[in-house]
């Protein structure tokens, strides 16, 4: 039996839900329903009175490349609609984008990590409806990378928009979970339903839902991209390439002073579970290291059930750090808004990570900052 996410429920009833309602859409290219539709055509086909929409980070329809690259709204021709920008001007929506609404639908795809900032966007559109007395509706959709849960918890001193509140790096929720936990913990005064899929496991991994996969950002082309991603995107706080620039970005790591075949044969001596590092070179066409021969690694996940991607990444980063010879670096700020925290830190969640890598500490005491109290968040009674 094939998943059904919130929109083909929806779908399926209609939109009986919203007759007679003026709706926002909070969307991207990825809220396609199971036949490939995107659900602003759905809606609107439906006769649905929708009377703004509202994108995320990279925009609408996924135009933008990086992070920082911000995006302003527009009125969109093929459909006459205002299209709001939440990562632009502001992140958090305007009280005027939501002067006339009758409730705000939020569909956008996740893809199970805090520093992954579509969830922050979820949270501010939480508070702004709190503020407004706006219903706010979250159509969910399968976690891609299943319900197991990898820290670090966020430090709330390393608050930023890659993580605005406490919650591990791999969280292990959809999003509609996560705004049910962030409405009962931080945003009380918002009314919230959310609508959750059907056939859905938390012990599923994407492929499994028989859903087509549509890249959510421009960096995010497969569900194995997805799966490194929680231990990967640390790499964005460095200096070494996580692979943008290439075909398989996060899965493909390097610079140009590292030894591939090096690396490698001391990554694979660890013995981490569900991983192999082989050794590549590469030549990034654009972002960091563009232009040059790059020795690296291509990160081969054999084994989802055991790989530990926060885990594989920070010991990583120790022998990274240890053949680099001052090499390696991390990056300056700004990163993601944040204009004095080092962006490694607000990716980490804490400062943890520096010194377990430059002081090369033991990885027991990786492992216990990676521990997370148990039961975070609520999961849905059922995804039947």
């Amino acid at each position: 039996m094939r998943t059904q996410t919130g929109l083909d429920v929806w779908i399926d009833e209609g939109f009986a839900a919203v007759r007679g309602q003026r709706v926002g859409l909070v969307t991207h290219q990825a809220a396609i329903a199971s036949d490939l539709v995107h659900n602003l055509d759905h809606f609107l086909r439906a006769g649905v009175n929708v009377g703004a929409v509202f994108g995320p980070q990279h925009g609408v329809w996924g135009h933008t490349q990086d992070n920082m690259i911000e995006w302003e709204g527009y009125r969109d021709e093929r459909t006459g609609l205002p299209f709001y920008s939440l990562y632009g001007e502001t992140r958090e929506p305007f009280d005027s984008m939501l002067a006339g609404l009758d409730r705000l639908v939020f569909d956008v795809q996740d893809v199970g990590t805090r520093v992954y900032t579509f969830v922050w966007t979820l949270a501010y559109c939480l508070k702004a409806c709190g503020r407004n007395g706006i219903p706010l509706t979250v159509l969910d959709r399968p976690n891609p990378i299943g319900g197991a849960v990898e820290g670090p918890l966020l430090d709330p001193t390393f608050a930023s928009f890659v993580g605005l509140h406490p919650c591990p790096m791999r969280h292990g929720r959809t999003l509609g979970e996560m705004a049910m936990w962030m409405r009962d913990t931080f945003y009380p005064n918002t009314e919230l339903e959310v609508i959750p899929c059907r056939g859905w496991q938390p012990d599923m991994m994407f492929e499994a839902t028989g859903l087509p996969w549509v890249p959510p950002s421009p960096n995010m082309p497969t569900v194995n991209t997805a799966v490194v991603y929680p231990g990967m995107v640390l790499i964005e706080g460095t200096n070494l390439s996580e692979g943008r620039g290439t075909t398989r970005p996060f899965e493909t790591l390097g610079a140009p002073w590292l030894d591939p075949w090096r690396l490698c044969d001391e990554l694979n001596g660890l013995n981490m579970p569900g991983v192999w590092f082989r050794p590549i070179t590469f030549q990034p066409t654009f972002h960091k290291h563009a232009g040059q021969v790059c020795g690296g690694a291509y990160v081969h996940v054999t084994d989802r059930a055991t790989f530990r991607p926060v885990e594989a990444t920070a010991r990583m980063f120790q022998v990274i750090w240890a053949q680099s010879e001052g090499q390696m670096r991390w990056n300056d700020p700004p990163y993601e808004y944040e204009d004095v925290l080092l962006p490694i830190d607000i990716l980490w969640g804490s400062s943890f990570l520096r010194s377990f890598v430059e002081e090369r500490q033991d990885v027991d005491k990786l492992r216990e900052n990676l521990s997370v109290t148990p039961g975070f968040g609520p999961r849905m009674e059922s995804y039947s």
